[in-house]
């Protein structure tokens, strides 16, 4: 890295029962849907029933998942282990 620039930090997302998924983005959001099933708000925080979207926020986002059912112990702030109906993740901060 040159003298002078910032590290660009990234989230990482592993399936947890599958050792060849890996995704990668610069920044994540958690969407809360409405009762009609679109979403509804875009929240900096994740929490039962919203589900993770990694950038870029728009229709070419790199993942979703579907809505988060449950949280596991985490080892630290940077370490987010979920999950969903489908799956069970891993989502760490590299900074």
């Amino acid at each position: 890295m040159n003298e002078g620039t910032t590290p660009i930090s990234s989230w990482v997302l592993t399936k947890n029962d599958d050792p060849y998924f890996t995704k990668v983005s610069t920044k994540v959001g958690w969407i809360e849907f409405g009762e009609d099933g679109r979403g509804k708000k875009l929240h900096e925080q994740p929490s039962i029933g919203r589900s993770l979207i990694m950038s870029p926020f728009n229709e070419f986002f790199t993942w979703q998942t579907t809505a988060i059912t449950s949280f596991q112990q985490s080892l630290n702030e940077d370490e987010i282990v979920f999950s969903t109906k489908n799956s069970n993740y891993t989502l760490k901060h590299k900074k």
